[in-house]
């Protein structure tokens, strides 16, 4: 697959290249980091990375704005999206053949091609695996691209923690940090929090909920994080920030944002996902996500969650 995919970016002038929404460092790593590879080996292609910007990521770096006519003929690529309601820019269905790349799994098989790896960490490893298969063929790699697949593997790796890194997954980021780019900036840019934020987990670890087999629970409406100065996002940052707790085996946060809560799941063992599937989301096995439309729901995911621990 890899090698088709090779043959069929030679074959187009315009390639967009597209992502999920919420942009995680994965995301931006996985997205342009091809991008910054195809650049460097096709410099007289057209090569667009578009989507909606989260400002934490800004670091990594910017999207293109490009007009609407620009898809006609057009390549397009979605990167680390498993499913298309999640696909950031709708104009990703407009382009002349769309692809797949990523390390969810394939509940959802659409583009005319798929490259499907749930073994990955990350799909920027997966982006790095498809530079070394086409190396030979033209794919160049530099310093920026191997900064933003670094940055996309330690974010989807919680540095390297999570039981998803691999023997590859350190052979690939040994290979990375051979190229000139600073390891410390990335870690800072990528884990530094504002002190509202700071503020806000605190008060996390304080007033999380412990529920039956394992399973515990934290509840942000919007009231309190605008109490905060906290958006949604930043308190979706905070998802991880109970794994050191003892007894825990599985956790949720409901972060309400507009009209719609947001749900994040994490693990210790218990698979995940199938919950997630269940309110309108899905994921990894130990790390998913959902939406919920009323706090009515809140019991049903935290039953749900149960049940699935107590198996």
């Amino acid at each position: 697959m890899k090698d088709k995919i090779l043959e069929t970016i030679k074959s187009y002038e315009t390639i967009i290249i597209h992502r999920h929404i919420r942009p995680d460092p994965d995301a931006y790593g996985s997205q342009f980091g091809l991008a910054k590879i195809l650049k460097a080996s096709f410099p007289n292609k057209k090569i667009y990375a578009v989507g909606q910007e989260d400002p934490s990521l800004y670091f990594l770096q910017r999207v293109d704005q490009i007009p609407d006519e620009m898809y006609k003929g057009a390549l397009v690529i979605v990167c680390d999206t498993a499913n298309q309601g999640r696909i950031s820019d709708e104009r990703y269905k407009t382009g002349d053949k769309l692809i797949k790349i990523d390390h969810h799994p394939n509940t959802e098989a659409y583009g005319d091609l798929l490259w499907v790896d749930t073994n990955a960490s990350s799909v920027s490893e997966m982006i790095y695996e498809f530079y070394l298969s086409g190396k030979d063929q033209g794919l160049k790699m530099n310093d920026e691209a191997a900064r933003l697949l670094f940055a996309g593997i330690v974010g989807d790796t919680g540095r390297f923690l999570f039981p998803s890194t691999t023997e590859k997954t350190f052979a690939y980021a040994g290979d990375l940090i051979h190229y000139d780019f600073s390891r410390t900036e990335v870690y800072n840019k990528m884990y530094e929090q504002k002190l509202n934020v700071v503020k806000l987990n605190g008060y996390v670890l304080q007033n999380f909920e412990i529920h039956q087999n394992g399973v515990a629970s934290m509840t942000l409406p919007k009231e309190l994080l605008e109490g905060y100065d906290a958006t949604a996002s930043e308190a979706s940052s905070l998802v991880s920030s109970l794994g050191d707790v003892a007894g825990i085996k599985a956790w949720v946060f409901f972060i309400e944002e507009d009209k719609q809560i947001r749900v994040r799941f994490r693990s210790k063992g218990p698979v995940i996902n199938s919950v997630a599937r269940m309110f309108n989301g899905g994921g990894h096995p130990l790390a998913s996500g959902a939406t919920i439309y009323s706090w009515n729901e809140v019991e049903n995911v935290i039953n749900e969650l149960e049940k699935v621990c107590k198996e």
